[in-house]
């Protein structure tokens, strides 16, 4: 068996075949795990019983939704730039998906291994970006728009601490490519949010504005702007920022788990067997940090766009800046 599928993976054409057809799967499959757990965790923060029709308890109901979008009319506005509108959300999903080509769940365990997988993963972020003010831009509606051009100010002004924080697990580690960050936290003996819990902190608050999720979530503000720049989006144009917005939080949070947290490393695992349990430890800790993302949508109200942005230039980028020079220092010194 190993035999049949080391012949496969050295056919490049059939390798590559294996390789997209995976993360096909895992996108789509961390939008239907992590947005019925959303739901259900956020019933039971509000006491509620959340689904429970659909299917046991109700943990199918995001399939049958997903399924109902497929069926739906697919309506393009009269006014619309009609390949602008069509190419936004296909530019979120996609940018989303390949964030998981670079993340090493494994010892040589990765679809795509980059020497600057940090500088590709970043770079996605703005394409991401690039497809939401096009989706505001194109829709012809001044809440689209709207929100487009909020979308806009808040990922650039997010984007500066997030590669910030990033940098500091780069300086520890000499180097951006993302399995060689895993092994210098290997051989520094601990995850490095144990010295960089500010550098954490910074990249968590930073992701979740990325992600334009509560408490940054003016970019959609149902109760200002109605769905912000999606309003005019239907059936599966609709499915794609949805399937897009989790497989995105996935993506960021298995990236911000191998750049602090270890990666797929965990102290006590012998070497033999961490390729397969490497991805295991990999999607426990990723998983832990979508559910903070979650928890944190339902605690804290939505910021002022004001707020927002004070947030941003006063405190995260100067504070991100300080850390820079504390790390850089100590890292020549010692």
């Amino acid at each position: 068996m190993e035999g049949l599928v080391a012949d496969v993976m050295s056919n490049f054409w059939a390798g590559l075949g294996v390789k997209v057809l995976l993360v096909a799967i895992i996108a789509p499959t961390s939008a239907l795990v992590f947005g019925i757990l959303e739901m259900k965790i956020s019933a039971h923060m509000q006491d509620r019983i959340g689904p429970y029709f659909v299917g046991a308890f109700g943990w199918i109901q995001l399939l049958a939704d997903g399924l109902k979008f497929f069926q739906k009319e697919d309506i393009v506005p009269t006014d619309a730039d009609k390949p602008m509108f069509k190419l936004a959300p296909v530019l979120v999903l996609m940018s989303s998906v390949a964030i998981f080509i670079v993340i090493p769940w494994g010892p040589g365990v990765v679809f795509g291994e980059l020497d600057l997988g940090v500088f590709y993963v970043l770079a996605l972020s703005s394409v991401s970006a690039v497809g939401i003010i096009v989706a505001g831009w194109s829709s012809a509606n001044k809440y689209s728009l709207m929100g487009g051009l909020r979308a806009g100010g808040q990922l650039i002004a997010y984007e500066l601490p997030l590669l910030l924080s990033v940098l500091n697990p780069v300086i520890m580690a000499g180097t951006m490519n993302l399995n060689g960050i895993v092994e210098a936290q290997v051989a520094f003996g601990a995850p490095f949010v144990v010295v960089q819990f500010v550098a954490f902190g910074i990249f968590m608050i930073s992701a979740l504005a990325e992600l334009t999720r509560l408490p940054f979530d003016m970019p959609i503000a149902e109760s200002e702007l109605v769905m912000g720049y999606f309003t005019e989006y239907t059936g599966f144009r609709f499915l794609f920022f949805f399937i897009g917005e989790y497989a995105a939080m996935f993506g960021m949070m298995l990236f911000g788990a191998t750049l602090f947290l270890g990666g797929y490393w965990a102290p006590g695992i012998p070497d033999s067997i961490m390729p397969l349990a490497g991805p295991v430890v990999l999607m426990v800790k990723a998983g832990f940090l979508v559910l903070v993302a979650i928890w944190f949508r339902w605690t804290w109200p939505r910021l002022r766009e004001d707020q927002l942005q004070s947030l941003a230039w006063k405190w995260l980028i100067p504070l991100a800046l300080l850390n820079i020079a504390v790390t850089a220092t100590l890292k020549v010194v010692l």
